[in-house]
């Protein structure tokens, strides 16, 4: 079985983190990814401080593994959050969209491990003398915000520019993807669209069959005007939005287009005005099966490719 340095630091199986998807990363899913031995991760951008702390006792309530909670710290209720985090005692927090710093000495007295998003290499560096005991470096290939450098030029990067674990992002879905990232560096992984197909995902069927039928063309990046590019697959309200953009519509009025439209994806499966968020390697993906498949799966691919490797390699 494949064991890396990030499992004995969290406490987990294996080395993968479910992505914190928001207005999907749920508390049955991320118990469902806990159970099955890797991190599940919470979103906390689905809704109200209520609803976070109901998520986090579903998860506790099925779960007694270790779980995180994802916090965007762009969003208004960063503090909130923040303070519901500490109180709760989550195992591990991963944050995207900003710098954690104001945070951590509050986290890591409730015993909190923090562990950032990061797109760059700067960032990296930064967040990691502020503490965090790991980095999830997310390369552009992955589904939702995105930054400019692909997954395999980012980690290598990282990995040689920061102390902690690395943990690789973006682009990855089965055992060749988290063979590659062993090789660049990482300790780890992160896999967000894959999980999208998992029986315990509660997004909505027609979200899931559009990524069953994607290929490797089937997305599209917007929102680059406006300073926060995000990937998602093609539809109606996807190219829409890509016209808008290029268009002499006011940045707020471009901002607006896009209220909501993924929880019209995610909740109503709305083909006409719903975001469909997905990662490049949904082409890839062609069944639903449970997390525990998903995870087990993966792995048993990765240690073919690892242990086979003198097959290609002489």
């Amino acid at each position: 079985m494949i064991h890396t340095p990030i499992c004995e630091k969290i406490g987990i199986q294996y080395p993968i983190f479910q992505g914190g998807m928001a207005h999907i990363a749920d508390g049955v899913l991320a118990a469902a990814v806990s159970n099955a031995g890797g991190l599940g991760i919470i979103t906390a951008m689905s809704g109200s401080s209520d609803h976070l702390r109901e998520q986090i006792a579903i998860a506790k309530a099925n779960t007694d593994k270790p779980f995180g909670v994802n916090v965007m710290l762009m969003s208004p209720n960063a503090d909130e959050v923040a303070d519901i985090l500490a109180e709760e005692r989550v195992a591990v927090v991963t944050t995207g969209a900003g710098d954690p710093s104001k945070y951590m000495e509050k986290w890591q007295q409730a015993g909190v491990l923090v562990i950032p998003v990061v797109a760059s290499v700067s960032m990296a560096k930064l967040v990691e003398r502020s503490g965090a005991c790991a980095v999830i470096a997310e390369g552009g290939e992955s589904g939702g915000h995105v930054g400019e450098t692909t997954t395999m030029a980012l980690v290598p990067q990282v990995c040689d520019a920061v102390s902690v674990p690395v943990i690789a992002a973006g682009g990855i879905a089965d055992g060749r993807g988290v063979a590659a990232a062993f090789m660049l560096g990482a300790q780890g992984v992160q896999l967000g669209t894959r999980f999208l197909l998992a029986k315990e995902c509660s997004v909505h069927q027609n979200y899931k069959d559009k990524i069953l039928k994607a290929t490797d063309i089937s997305t599209i990046v917007t929102g680059k005007r406006l300073g926060h590019p995000v990937r998602s697959l093609k539809t109606a309200f996807s190219r829409n939005y890509a016209k808008a953009e290029y268009s002499n519509i006011s940045d707020d009025d471009l901002e607006n287009l896009a209220v909501g439209a993924l929880r019209l994806a995610v909740k109503d499966g709305d083909d006409k005005k719903g975001c469909f968020l997905a990662g490049q390697i949904a082409g890839m993906l062609h069944k639903e099966q449970t997390a525990a498949e998903i995870i087990q799966e993966v792995f048993a691919e990765t240690e073919t490719i690892l242990n086979g490797a003198k097959q290609w390699v002489k």
